[in-house]
This record gives structure tokens, sequence and C-alpha cells, in this order.
């Protein structure tokens, strides 16, 4: 994969940095887990924040993304302790062992698709720049691509992840023309793509929407190719095991998708007894593990997001890991 130095692409404003900052209520001296490094943008002030006591850990599975990290923690952070890893926030288990922290006092996890992976036009992600289907977040490590998923997978398939993952009103529609399409050739472009997605919707609709006709569809397949939301679940579960007690665990998120999956693992993990209210005495033995902080997610603010239109769908949740035994794996 290509490597790189700090572009002014990876400097882009962090999404709710106060917001995150507060939230997480670091010391000095904590030991901090940025699980989605990016350009370090979060985590040069989660470093500030705990000083040269402290310990910040990065993660990120993109290497581009490592380098402009360490360059800019150098430049913006210098003296303060700091562990970057190249992995996939779905095996934080592994990448804390690496790490060899007992505990962590404060987790981050910032959702959204770094603007770099979207601009390079080789990495296939965008819908404005004709590219090789491709979108996987770490191709060395993932067979998987977006060629195979719309050139091999069935047309209910293809419908179905659509549906689910873009919320794609005319998912049934834009699988059905990628199929007629690709019977006489492999879809193997974003602009292909793009011309099959704009075919499959209704003018009229297109007009109303109000973006890019195939945002959704990309979204979905993005995805399918790097399994997002079993990777996020895995993630969060392991963040809970990983936190000492009063330690914090805040995700940003940024479609449904995500907030649902964050609300219900808190909503889980912060839930005691289940036993019915006419036995007695419990039996199930459930004690939560976390405290809801934020019941309703946090959204930016109408100045940052007229500053940082990355901000617009943004929501932050928030938890806070309860005294007690360690949530089972």
């Amino acid at each position: 994969m290509a490597t790189g130095t700090l572009t002014p692409e990876y400097r882009h404003e962090p999404v709710m940095l106060q917001e995150v900052l507060a939230a997480l209520q670091l010391e000095s001296g904590s030991v901090v887990c940025d699980c989605t490094l990016g350009g370090a943008g979060h985590s040069v002030e989660m470093a500030r924040a705990i000083g040269e006591d402290g310990l910040l850990i990065g993660i990120d599975q993109d290497d581009m993304a490592l380098d402009a990290a360490t360059e800019r923690l150098g430049h913006e952070a210098p003296g303060m302790p700091h562990k970057l890893l190249k992995g996939n926030f779905g095996d934080l288990d592994e990448l804390l062992c690496q790490a060899e922290v007992p505990g962590v006092d404060g987790i981050l996890f910032d959702l959204g698709v770094s603007s770099p992976q979207l601009d390079i036009p080789g990495r296939g992600f965008s819908y404005h720049e004709d590219a090789p289907l491709d979108m996987r977040m770490d191709p060395g490590n993932n067979p998987l691509n977006a060629a195979q998923v719309i050139n091999t997978y069935n047309e209910a398939d293809l419908a179905r992840i659509l549906s689910i993952y873009g919320e794609e009103k005319f998912a049934s529609q834009i699988a059905r023309e990628i199929v007629r399409r690709r019977a006489s050739h492999p879809i193997e472009t974003t602009g292909e793509l793009v011309e099959a997605i704009k075919a499959a919707i209704p003018a009229a609709a297109r007009r109303r929407a109000g973006h890019h006709p195939a945002r959704k569809s990309f979204q979905a397949i993005r995805i399918e190719v790097n399994h997002e939301l079993d990777v996020l679940e895995r993630g969060l579960e392991a963040a809970v095991r990983w936190l000492n007690p009063g330690g914090r665990i805040c995700v940003i998120s940024y479609h449904s998708l995500e907030d649902r999956i964050v609300k219900r693992l808190f909503q889980e993990q912060s839930q005691g007894c289940t036993c019915p209210p006419e036995i007695p005495v419990c039996v199930c033995g459930h004690v939560p593990v976390l405290k809801v902080i934020t019941r309703k997610p946090l959204v930016a603010s109408a100045e940052e997001v007229e500053r940082n239109p990355r901000a617009r769908s943004a929501k932050i949740r928030v938890a806070e890991r309860l005294e007690g035994i360690r949530p089972s794996s």
C-alpha cells in the first residue's frame, strides 16, 4: 500500500473535539486508546490531556494514516508517550495485549471514514472519481473488494445489502440494474457503478434527493466489503472488557445502523437483574458493568456544522465502566 507524509487532508478538523475531551474526562497519567486514529486529530489533544505520565495508544489499519499520525504527534505533542499499532479495532483484544497495558482509562471510536481514503481515487471509495472498484480499508488483509461484491453476489443479496446497510429506497431496482448490466460485461469501475445506480433511480427521485444518487449504495457496499458492523460489535465488546473502573468509552457514529449498535450494547451492558418480577430472589446473576452517560446522543452545534460539514450527522454516545467483575468474553 502507498505510504505518505502528513498532508492537508489529514489535518481535517476532528469532529466534536471538545465534547469528546469532556466526555472522556482524561487526567494526567491516564491510558487512552484511539481505536480510529486517522490523522490523529483527536489523539493530539488527548495526548496533551494525559501528559508525559500517560500513554496514548493509537490503532489504524491504514498505513498512510499511521504515517501521518506519527508525524503529527511528533510535531504537535512532542514527548508524549504513545504506541501506534496497525490493525483493525475488531481485533482490539489482541492489539491491547500487544500494547502491554493491564487496562485503559478512556477509549474513543470515531466511526467516520477518513477524508484521505475517500479522496484517493485508486482506493475506489468515491462516487465522484472514476477508479477501479475496491473500497477495502486494508487491502493487504482483505481479499474481498467491491468489484467482487458487485459482480458475484446474486440479485437478492445485493438488494438486501443496499436496503439494510444503505437504507436505499430503490435497492431492488438498483440490484436488478446491476445484474442486467454485468450480464454483458463486468462492472469494474466506480464510474460504471454510478451509471448503473443513476439508471435505476427515477429522475424525479434523483432531483428530490438533495445528495448524490450513489451515496447510499456506496456506503452499503463499503460496509459489506469491510464487514464494518460485525467489526464494530466485536470492538465495542472488547473495549468494555478493557476499561478500568471509572474509565469511559466514547463513540462517534455517523449513520443510524452504527448508532443503533452502540445504543443497544450500552443498554445491554448497563442492565441489571433480568429475572421476572414474580421471582423474589435474583437467579440470573446479571449485573451492570456500564453506566450510560448520554441518555440521548450528543450532536454537533450549528456553528461546528457550518465550520465542519463532516459533523452534520455525527452522534456521540458515552458510557462509564462500573466497579465489579469484568464482563465475560
